[in-house]
Order: structure tokens, then sequence, then C-alpha cells
């Protein structure tokens, strides 16, 4: 059996039996999971299934048989050492979540909320959506026998939308933003009592994210990286992160976690959270139209935007932010560098960090690890402009030979 104990108020501190409720009676604020006391050490995950569920006293499921799994997590840690040459680092590690099931993070995420939909009999599940969640929710759906309905922004990628819909998820193309559609979610979620993984379903489905931090701990045998590279949308990742590395701590798993510094990475044209960092605020401005290439983070008006800030102080961290060319960029070098293809929000990752070495804020000396959340096929036309013309020749061997170098 699980260990999840109550979900307590991120503000006030009030805590309520772990049911379906995402705020606070008191004060509105938000809710986070906490566990009964636990009794693990490093050696209790050793010989476990390679997945995220590996962690299974650390997350909100009581009773395994409600898992949900298409096998995401445990995602490879590279060690970066040609891109680390490139930018003048010699402990660059990359976690490559481009590799999951319907290649993002959002597997992890999505499958905690979608397993505790199940152990909760809700009827359906859904979701607000850039893209990626719409496809990880959607997969996990199928595999539980779960109705799935996706809220997302008319003007995503295509190809995210077709990866969504061929799980079998109704697909509501709202003429708006995301927070356009993650509005209407909200409203039909309460009224229907379904699931909105990210909205109502919220203190369950962060949970997923902080598997982040635990599989980056384990690979670099229990160590605290010095330096974390995160993309920032909504924020809910950064902060579930940091979170991960705290339980570990606070289990006995990992040292200090005093000297980690955060790295928030936004794009330009949707960087609320930067703006406010170098304003030196606490009011994140929410961007209402927001215009970047990487869609999967533009999210106006972020969720989890203030605690973001919070970790930022609490964590010696920086918020920076990266035009489309630089993304284009560092998608292209970090593709032929490490041999990762990455979507537009692992090029924001990859090019701040880019920006922060240059500007003498990262020392070469500091393990680092970036993450990259996405693959770079649902987004190819990010990059299109970058590519080589392709041409056409006859298939003669000896004229094609001439030409080649």
């Amino acid at each position: 059996m699980g260990s999840i104990k109550s979900l307590k108020c991120r503000e006030c501190g009030r805590e309520y039996e772990p049911q379906f409720r995402y705020v606070c009676e008191e004060c509105f604020g938000p809710l986070d999971v906490t566990y009964s006391e636990l009794s693990v050490n490093r050696h209790t995950f050793e010989s476990r299934e390679k997945t995220y569920w590996r962690y299974f006293e650390l997350l909100p499921i009581k009773d395994k048989s409600n898992i949900v799994s298409l096998n995401a997590g445990l995602t490879p840690l590279q060690y970066a050492d040609k891109l680390g040459e490139r930018l003048g680092l010699k402990n660059l590690f990359v976690k490559n979540d481009s590799v999951n099931p319907t290649f993002s993070f959002k597997d992890r995420p999505a499958g905690v909320a979608v397993s505790r939909a199940k152990e909760t009999k809700l009827k359906a599940v859904g979701c607000a959506s850039t893209g990626n969640l719409a496809s990880a929710t959607a997969a996990h759906a199928a595999k539980a026998g779960l109705p799935c309905y996706i809220f997302a922004p008319s003007d995503i990628e295509h190809v995210k939308i077709a990866q969504a819909l061929s799980y079998g998820a109704e697909f509501v193309a709202v003429e708006g933003t995301y927070d356009d559609a993650n509005r209407i979610a909200s409203i039909i979620g309460d009224s229907k009592g379904y699931g909105i993984v990210n909205i109502n379903m919220r203190p369950y489905y962060v949970e997923g994210s902080k598997t982040l931090a635990y599989e980056v701990a384990e690979q670099l045998d229990w160590q605290v990286p010095d330096r974390l590279i995160i993309p920032v949308g909504s924020g809910a990742m950064l902060n579930a992160i940091c979170k991960g590395f705290e339980e570990l701590h606070a289990l006995g798993l990992v040292d200090s976690v005093k000297h980690l510094k955060v790295v928030a990475a936004q794009p330009h044209g949707c960087a609320p959270i930067v703006d406010a960092f170098k304003r030196n605020s606490d009011e994140v401005i929410p961007v209402e139209r927001p215009e970047t290439i990487a869609k999967s983070l533009a999210i106006g008006d972020p969720g989890d935007g203030l605690y973001v800030l919070k970790r930022l102080k609490q964590y010696g961290g920086i918020a920076e932010e990266v035009s489309d060319g630089e993304i284009a960029d560092s998608i292209m070098m970090l593709a032929q560098t490490e041999g990762i293809f990455t979507e537009p929000a692992g090029g924001v990752s990859v090019g701040v960090l880019k920006k922060l070495v240059e500007e003498g804020k990262i020392d070469k000396d500091e393990k680092v690890v970036c993450y990259v959340t996405g693959n770079g096929l649902k987004a190819t036309e990010a990059i299109v402009g970058l590519l080589p013309k392709l041409t056409a020749v006859k298939p003669d061997a000896a004229a094609i030979e001439a030409t080649i170098r």
C-alpha cells in the first residue's frame, strides 16, 4: 500500500483528507500531497521495474493495482561531453525525457493523475494542454479505458493533435490561448466531475514530475548536482523537481541540497517569470498573447509562477530567456553534438545554458543537469529554415562520389 497521508495547503498549512479537491477552503492556496513516515534507503529501489513507478512509496497511489503504466520514466541521463566541450563545461548531463512513450516528460504527471482517477473511480479524465500533455493524458486514458477530453488552443502543432487523437481522445480546439483553454477545461471539469489532470487533479498530477529529481539523483549515484537548467511554462515541473530533491534529503537518501542552484528557462515572447525575476518583483504579469516557437511553454499566466520565484530565491537561482533564433540554433547544436533531437522547449533550456556560460554565470567545473522534456519530431517546423535544401541527383555513383568530400 502507498503512504499518502493528506493534502496540505502550500500557503496556510491546513490539511485535508486526500480526496478530489485542489484548493484550500480557507485561503484558496494550492494543495500538496504529504506522505506518512517512510522507511526506505538507497537499496530499496535497485531491483525494481525500470519506470518511475519504482518510487511507488513516494507517489500518491494507495494500491498498486490502480497503477496505469506505459512504462515511462527512468530515461537516460546522458553525459554530454561533446556539448560540454562546445560550451566549455566539464560535467554536463542531459536528462533526456524525449524518449518517453508519448515522447515527452508529461507521461510522468499524466500517468500519476490518470492512475489516481482510476483509484478514485472518476468516470472520465481530460486536460488543458499546449500539446504534449494532450498526448500523454490521452494515451494513459486509453490504457485505463477512460473517456478523455482535451482542451487546447486551435493553433498548436498539428502533429501533437494527431498524436492525441490517435489514442481516441475527444479534442476541443479552442480559438484563443492556452489560458482560454484552461479556463474552459476548469469549468467543464468541475461541472461534470471529470478529472482534469492539470487542474482539479493538480495536487496528484504534479507529483509525477518530481520523479525527474529522484531519477537524476539515483543516476548520479545519489549525488545532488550543482545546477539544474529547467524549461518553464506553468512552473509546476520546476517546483516539483525542487520538492523531489527536498524529499530525498528528508529521507536521508541524499546529502544537503543547500548548494543546489536552479535556473528557470523561458522563451522570449512568453517569459513572464523571467520578467518578474529581472524586475525583482513578486508579481508575475501575464502575457496575453504569447509569441514563440516554443509552443509547449507558451503559458502566459503560469499557475506556479510565484512559487518558481520563491524557489529561485531559495536556491540562489536565475531566470533567463532566449529568442526563437537562439532556440532553433540550440536544437541543432544539441542534435549535432549529442544525437538528441529535442522540441523547442529543450532548445530553450540548452540556449539558456549557453547564454549563462557565456556570461560567466556558470562555472566550468559545476555538475550541471539540463532537462530536455520533449521530442523534436513533434515540432520539426521550428528548424526547417536551418536545414540544408535537398536537391535530387541522377543515380550515377561516379558523379555523386565526385561531389562528396
